[in-house]
């Protein structure tokens, strides 16, 4: 007996309005928190001589231009149209990023300036480990239902958040701790590598949470489950 897969079903019009409105509340709260995150890293960081730490507060604005791209793409009527040049602005964002860090931690690590110990950042870095994975999860979960790669790539930009956390946390510790000035330039050194990916990765996602139906047929839809294909849509948990 030949079994017939009908792939994963359209949304409804409510349900699609439902979830691009959670996206658009979702990115308004990431904007919110990563302005504050950039004020507080960058300042504290400049007052450290911290590049990892500066480099945490630049990636906080990458993060609200990234949410931003993402919100003035669901202000439009039909946010399908506008997904192209949300994923350039998201990629652009990450590999400047990538660029000033790796500058300001090379001269660190040259002996232009000399981390000190910042009671401030090891605070942020703890604060943002605990909040980012949640924002994190609820886009990317809304963002895999609705299709949408944009909304896709900037939470996995607010994973990465989480995870430069928990490097800026051990890197800033050490380096107070042990006196491992190394380890901060290092630890700015791991943010831009993961910038850069990010970026290369968002720069060929145009249509990567496309549902896979609509791509390459409904056979390989099945094998999904979700109307993601594999890779970039693939789970964070």
């Amino acid at each position: 007996m030949t079994s017939v897969s009908l792939g994963p079903r359209p949304l409804l019009p409510a349900r699609r309005a439902v979830l691009e409105r959670r996206v658009r509340r979702i990115v308004g709260a990431t904007i919110a928190y990563n302005v504050v995150e950039a004020v507080v890293a960058i300042t504290a960081g400049r007052v450290a001589s911290s590049a990892a730490l500066v480099g945490f507060g630049l990636d906080s604005v990458v993060e609200v231009l990234s949410a931003a791209a993402v919100a003035w793409q669901f202000a439009a009527p039909d946010p399908r149209r506008r997904e192209r040049t949300a994923m350039r602005v998201i990629a652009l964002s990450f590999l400047g990023l990538a660029l000033f860090v790796t500058v300001d931690a090379a001269r660190t690590l040259l002996g232009a300036a000399e981390p000190e110990h910042s009671t401030v950042g090891i605070v942020l870095a703890a604060v943002s480990l605990a909040v980012m994975p949640a924002l994190s999860w609820f886009e990317r979960r809304t963002g895999r239902e609705l299709g949408s790669a944009s909304a896709v790539a900037d939470s996995k930009q607010t994973l990465i958040c989480s995870y430069l956390s928990a490097v800026l946390l051990v890197g800033l510790v050490l380096s107070s701790t042990l006196g491992w000035t190394w380890a901060d330039p290092l630890a700015a050194l791991v943010i831009a590598g993961f910038a850069v990916r990010e970026g290369v990765e968002a720069w060929r996602g145009d249509a990567c949470c496309t549902p896979v139906a609509a791509l390459v047929g409904h056979d390989d839809a099945d094998r999904t489950g979700d109307g993601c294909s594999d890779g970039c849509c693939s789970p964070a948990e």
